[in-house]
């Protein structure tokens, strides 16, 4: 055998032992184990039927109107408490009127939180307040007041918007309207038009360990 074949011959058994050796540090044991997460928020979706809760027309004092409206949690998380916040506006033939006759108006207009009894059962008065101090109330003023009114009752967390209302439940809402009659001329107050906005915001329960 040439010593040309010899040479190529030992090169070629040094690469196949090296690559034996270099094959053999990579024959181990082994195992994987993969985990996945997720986190999905919930959702808060507050509605209130009808969205227009009364239309009086020719309101004079001593006139009243009772109204029932519905709070709807339409999400998946339970509300601890929901808060009312109250805005109006004032005109007159389509034109605004000066402050001081816009909150006049709005402090002769009584809302009164009745319970939520039905039928031929008295609708007891909880609480009430003027449109124009309602107004001047913070949420969570107003909040507390009632909350404080309705403790006094049988069955406290019965009555909406201050408790909390359960994903998918229903929580009526019973208010009566009264234009205040005080027994003294009132006809400035003629011929206004008063554009009442309430605004519902349902608040998650407290955060919990999953």
């Amino acid at each position: 055998m040439s010593l040309k074949k010899k040479i190529g011959m030992g090169i070629a058994s040094a690469a196949l032992g090296i690559s034996l050796i270099a094959g053999g540090t990579f024959a181990y044991f082994s195992a994987t184990a993969e985990q996945t997460s997720s986190f999905a928020s919930g959702y808060m979706e507050l509605t209130a039927k009808p969205t227009e809760l009364i239309d009086l027309k020719k309101f004079k004092p001593g006139d009243y109107a009772t109204r029932t409206f519905k709070l709807k949690n339409d999400g998946n998380i339970d509300m601890k408490n929901i808060s009312l916040d109250t805005s109006y506006s004032v005109t007159r033939d389509g034109a605004p009127v000066d402050n001081a006759l816009a909150n006049k108006y709005a402090n002769s207009i009584k809302v009164m939180f009745l319970d939520n009894t039905s039928g031929d059962k008295a609708n007891n008065i909880i609480d009430e307040m003027t449109l124009l101090e309602l107004r001047d109330m913070t949420p969570e003023q107003l909040a507390e007041r009632l909350e404080w009114k309705w403790s006094l009752w049988p069955f406290p967390g019965y009555y909406a918007p201050v408790e909390g209302l359960k994903a998918g439940e229903t929580a009526n809402f019973r208010v009566k309207f009264m234009f205040e009659e005080t027994g003294a001329p009132q006809n400035d107050l003629q011929n206004l038009d008063l554009e009442l906005l309430w605004t519902f915001e349902g608040f998650q329960v407290d955060g919990e360990r999953r």
